[in-house]
């Protein structure tokens, strides 16, 4: 004890030294420890031969060629044939039958409730959540974003702006077609009037979001609709590719990617200008295979295929103060990785019975060793029970052993009859059927084990359509009661 000091008082003088050091401790070890900003930019029906820098010949994606130059690559990067079934497998890091999400309408693109999205558990790490986009997991109130995790929703409705298909999956407004230019769009819970071109809006109403919320972590899903159909885009971004290309409608494609591309630029300038550029893992990826290129770097199938060119998709990671820039890994991976990737990364509890594998290890250089997996896709989208017409089928069992492949590190097995040597033959021109069978009867066995897994798990199969669509009755209802609110972006693209 110091002499002169009453012994009280020497006590309550040492609790605050080690208050204030601990407290100073605490607070520096926050600041070192504070997890990444993460941004995940997924387009839509743009594949792997639709960006500049995988060789295409008159594409321009200057921002993203500078993004992938910037990155570490996934070269072997797969998601699912179509788009919801890929959105499921990213929120939940399970394959998509596993979630019920076996179509992209029909209530088969609703996304099981009992599933835990990535939103929740980076919220629950202390993240703020935001979606801007498409969402595409169910219309019913319980199957939206700001019901799964996200603090921020600005989104459109059923599969794309303006769509509308038998059921609950619909965009409003109910009675005039949304459109690309000026859309009605959702945002946290209110319908609000746009202006300006979709895929400005979205990133528009990102970038503003995420200036405001740059003091803690966020992460900031981007996920346009474009260059889904229809082909609209801004005239100044069409006329560039209408000497190259077939149509307008493709030439409209071309500038739709171009547009994406000049808000990619604009976003990665703000985060520049914020200060947010170290630590913020940017992911660029697309949902599923081309739906209107015509160069697929040649691989075989485009959209709706379980060959190559339907699944294999860009994905680019940009995190400045973590990764190796320009490094390509090779490894077989796909979108259920996204999930126990980023949950890693914000150092949160990473739930159990995920499909996909943490790439954290691997993207850092932690370790450069890769085990062999078998994972598996499904075009899924055979007739529902009950319909008659063109919707009406035998359900899901009648399509078990159609439309479906099996990816090993090496092989891909097509079907049942068709397995093809991806090392030497990416192109798939070779069935080596009759030189591996035991490869072949190996992957098949597997995929049937697969399907006795998840065939319990497909809740949606049985559920009877709804009859109504809820965003037009949410959008009718709003009107009345508030009127249909007119857009204050918290952001404009002149700032930035």
């Amino acid at each position: 004890m110091i002499v002169g000091i009453h012994p009280m008082r020497f006590l309550l003088l040492i609790l605050l030294v080690c208050t204030s050091a601990c407290s100073k401790a605490r607070s520096g070890h926050e600041k070192r420890e504070r997890p990444p900003n993460i941004i995940l930019i997924l387009t839509d029906d743009q594949g792997y031969g639709d960006v500049g820098c995988h060789g295409h010949p008159y594409l321009k994606t200057p921002n993203i060629d500078r993004l992938y130059a910037e990155s570490s690559r996934l070269t072997d990067f797969h998601v699912s044939p179509t788009c919801s079934p890929t959105r499921a497998a990213l929120m939940t890091g399970r394959l998509p039958f596993k979630n019920g999400v076996t179509h992209t309408i029909l209530e088969r693109e609703r996304m099981t409730l009992d599933a835990t999205t990535i939103a929740e558990v980076l919220r629950h790490a202390g993240y703020t959540t935001g979606i801007f986009g498409k969402w595409h997991l169910g219309d019913e109130e319980a199957y939206q974003p700001h019901n799964r995790g996200f603090d921020e929703a600005f989104i459109h409705g059923g599969g794309g702006i303006g769509q509308k298909f038998p059921g609950s999956c619909a965009d409003a407004p109910p009675n005039s077609q949304n459109r690309y230019f000026d859309p009605v769009i959702r945002h946290n819970g209110s319908f609000v009037q746009t202006e300006g071109y979709c895929t400005d809006i979205f990133f528009r109403q990102a970038m503003g979001w995420i200036e405001a919320k740059k003091n803690q972590p966020f992460f900031a899903y981007i996920s346009t609709n474009a260059p889904h159909g229809p082909f609209i885009c801004p005239p100044e971004f069409q006329a560039p590719y209408e000497p190259h290309s077939k149509s307008k409608e493709t030439a409209a494609f071309y500038g739709m990617i171009a547009n994406i591309d000049f808000n990619v630029g604009l976003l990665m300038s703000g985060l520049k200008k914020s200060g947010l550029d170290e630590n913020t893992l940017v992911i660029f990826m697309t949902d599923n295979g081309s739906a209107r290129g015509d160069f697929n770097a040649g691989m075989r199938g485009t959209k709706g295929s379980v060959h190559q060119g339907g699944s294999r998709v860009p994905a680019f990671f940009r995190w400045p103060s973590r990764l190796k820039v320009g490094e390509d890994f090779p490894q077989l991976t796909r979108h259920v990785d996204i999930f126990p990737t980023l949950t890693a990364i914000a150092g949160a509890d990473v739930p159990a019975g995920l499909d996909g594998r943490n790439l954290s290890p691997l993207l850092t250089g932690q370790t450069s060793t890769w085990s062999d997996r078998l994972t598996f896709f499904h075009r899924g989208r055979w007739g529902k029970k009950g319909l008659e017409g063109k919707w009406g089928g035998k359900g899901p069992d009648s399509g078990k052993n159609m439309q479906f492949a099996v990816r090993s590190e090496r092989f891909r097995l097509v079907g049942s009859t068709q397995i093809f040597d991806i090392d030497a033959d990416p192109g798939e021109k070779t069935n080596l059927i009759k030189e591996y069978p035991e490869q072949a009867e190996l992957m098949l066995a597997a995929y049937h084990a697969w399907w006795d897994e998840v065939r319990p798990m497909m809740v949606n199969e049985d559920v009877p359509l709804s009859p109504t669509h809820p965003f037009h009755i949410l959008y009718e209802e709003q009107k009345v009661r508030t009127g249909i609110l007119v857009w204050n972006p918290t952001s404009t693209l002149k700032e930035l």
